[in-house]
């Protein structure tokens, strides 16, 4: 059985609703406060939201969708990995919002003038609220961008899925 185009864009769709969902959720559960790289996942993952559709709707661009999810998630890859890193070497990094702002800060910022009640940032990039089998939540994070990371690439390199109704 072969899967789809739009089958499988969609499932990249669902997955990260499904993860920036749980996210917001479990903030709001647990009071936790998201930092800058927080905010900027977010970000990402509505990117991969935006790209998973347009890959189910237009599935004839698939090596673009999956192209463009790719370098999303690649780019979530490193977000979360450097939260994580600064999470687990607190003494080694400059916290996020301090000295000149980055360019991922300056982005952010701008959000949440937009939109502040999903890139408000009101946390530290450093503290580690919230632990679930060892891993923080910027480790999950991580780990389902990789998935999405290896699910883009897959879409990129495959046949192209059967049928497109």
């Amino acid at each position: 059985m072969r899967i789809s185009d739009r089958t499988v864009f969609g499932g990249l769709a669902a997955v990260s609703l499904g993860s920036l969902s749980g996210a917001l959720i479990l903030g709001e559960a647990l009071r936790l406060q998201p930092c800058y790289w927080c905010s900027f996942q977010r970000l990402l993952y509505m990117m991969l939201i935006v790209f998973g559709l347009g890959g189910s709707v237009f599935p004839g661009w698939r090596r673009l969708w999956a192209l463009l999810s790719g370098l999303t998630a690649l780019g979530g890859v490193f977000a979360a990995g450097k939260q994580s890193w600064m999470q687990y070497a607190p003494l080694e990094v400059i916290e996020c919002g301090f000295g000149d702002p980055t360019p991922v800060e300056r982005l952010v910022d701008w959000l949440s003038g937009w939109w502040p009640s999903m890139f408000m940032v009101t946390g530290l990039c450093s503290e580690k609220d919230w632990v679930f089998l060892g891993l923080s939540l910027a480790n999950w994070s991580g780990v389902c961008f990789l998935l999405l990371f290896g699910v883009s690439l897959w879409a990129l390199f495959r046949r192209s899925g059967g049928r497109q109704r």
